[in-house]
């Protein structure tokens, strides 16, 4: 019997079988005809099984270590795991104990985004409050513009993924592809718009002013009634080509002027309740990580998205405003969130 190198997949269940119905290894060895040492070295190899891991001993973390990485991460608002523990002079704890401490105790978060209020800006907001507190906001109507690229905020490609299946592969573009303006207006419970900006037009003064003879008042305003254009209030924020002398004036001629243009105080998104509506259609277009391969692609996502966004959706938004407006006197001209 000649010595072979290995033994085949079918060899090893035979002696497997063999073993078990009590035979030795060498008459196995004979059945088999393979070289007895052979038979004898997978025997033996089968009974040592794998080696088991050597736990290496971890850091201990006392009570009093606990409430200091308590108060440090306090004090330490969006600090990495390593930078809590190293102000607290905790050394050798790896970083998944170190995260199943900070669990229990603390919440990963990503910094909340907000204007910055200064004392006049604050001042400003609560006299705006005070002189629309008795506003009918039903006959206001709220614009405002968005931009929208092809691939969507980075964190929200981010979702859970079944045990053995891949990530879906995202496209990775040089210069993020570009993206459209978008101009769009709630009152109510109607959605004025979206209207798209033609690509690659810079909204100075004149092409705002343009852009909403274009669409706003060809396919919208024209079409009310005279009653209505009467009681309508047009709010838009103070964006240099809103708030400018040439659009004041021109939106004058159009008969929007004075009661019937809303003022706005100064840094101050959370108080319109259009930005709402745009976290909607953002949450469409994008969800489950989305992308665009085209502008027009992402547009039509968007007009599609809109016309998902029911009157009852736009309504709860336009009659949020008398809440906002107490929210911003009780914190006495501060950010109220949206």
């Amino acid at each position: 019997m000649g010595q072979k190198k290995d033994l085949t997949g079918s060899e090893k269940s035979k002696i497997v079988r063999y073993l078990a119905e009590g035979c030795s290894s060498l008459k196995i060895a004979k059945l088999l005809k393979r070289d007895h040492r052979t038979i004898k070295r997978f025997i033996q190899n089968s009974q040592q099984g794998r080696k088991k891991r050597v736990e290496k001993p971890r850091r201990k973390i006392t009570a009093h270590e606990l409430r200091k990485v308590k108060r440090a991460a306090a004090k330490m608002p969006l600090a990495t795991s390593l930078a809590i523990f190293q102000s607290c002079n905790i050394t050798g704890v790896p970083k998944s104990t170190r995260c199943a401490i900070l669990r229990d105790m603390a919440k990963v978060r990503k910094a909340e985004r907000r204007p910055p209020l200064n004392k006049t800006h604050k001042l400003k907001r609560q006299d705006w409050a005070k002189k629309y507190l008795k506003t009918d906001f039903s006959k206001v109507l709220w614009t405002d513009e968005m931009r929208v690229s092809l691939d969507g905020p980075d964190g929200w490609a981010r979702g859970w993924i079944g045990k053995g299946q891949r990530a879906p592969v995202r496209l990775r573009r040089q210069q993020g592809g570009g993206g459209v303006l978008v101009w769009a207006g709630i009152i109510k419970d109607e959605l004025v718009g979206p209207f798209r900006v033609e690509d690659g037009v810079k909204l100075n003064s004149q092409s705002y002013c343009q852009f909403l003879e274009d669409t706003f008042f060809k396919q919208w305003y024209r079409k009310k009634s005279a009653s209505f254009k009467k009681n309508m209030i047009f709010m838009q924020d103070n964006a240099p080509s809103h708030a400018s002398k040439y659009s004041t004036a021109w939106l004058a001629r159009k008969g929007i002027k004075e009661e019937k243009l809303m003022t706005w105080p100064p840094c101050s998104p959370d108080l319109n309740p259009i930005e709402n509506l745009w976290s909607i259609i953002k949450c469409e277009i994008y969800k489950e990580g989305k992308q665009s391969t085209s502008l027009n692609s992402v547009w039509e996502a968007v007009v599609a998205a809109a016309r998902n966004v029911d009157g009852e959706q736009i309504k709860t938004l336009t009659e949020s405003m008398d809440g906002r407006l107490l929210s911003v006197l009780a914190k006495k001209g501060g950010y109220i969130g949206r």
